[in-house]
């Protein structure tokens, strides 16, 4: 358990700066996760992409889905060898 000071700082457990190779004037960033707080060494953070690098990524998604789908056609929906009421019975005792 750590204590926040009156500067409102905190001492991180021995265990958690080893096991995270955490050092002496290494960045930490603090991100809101719910109810908790997580902290991400600076080094493991990932930055935050814009908008524009998002659509970016996105679009390069969708292009390599075309080409997978291209390559091997999806099996049509009313061909995959069980309907939809199935799965509220399969397994279950009749």
């Amino acid at each position: 358990m750590t204590r926040v000071t009156g500067k409102f700082q905190i001492t991180l457990p021995k265990r958690l700066v080893d096991a995270y190779g955490i050092h002496v004037g290494d960045e930490v960033e603090l991100k809101a996760a719910g109810e908790s707080i997580a902290i991400i060494p600076a080094r493991s953070a990932r930055p935050e992409l814009s908008a524009q690098e998002r659509v970016r990524l996105f679009d390069q998604g969708t292009l390599r889905q075309v080409e997978r789908d291209r390559r091997q056609p999806r099996q049509p929906a009313d061909d995959r060898g069980w309907t939809r009421e199935e799965l509220y019975t399969r397994g279950r005792p009749r």
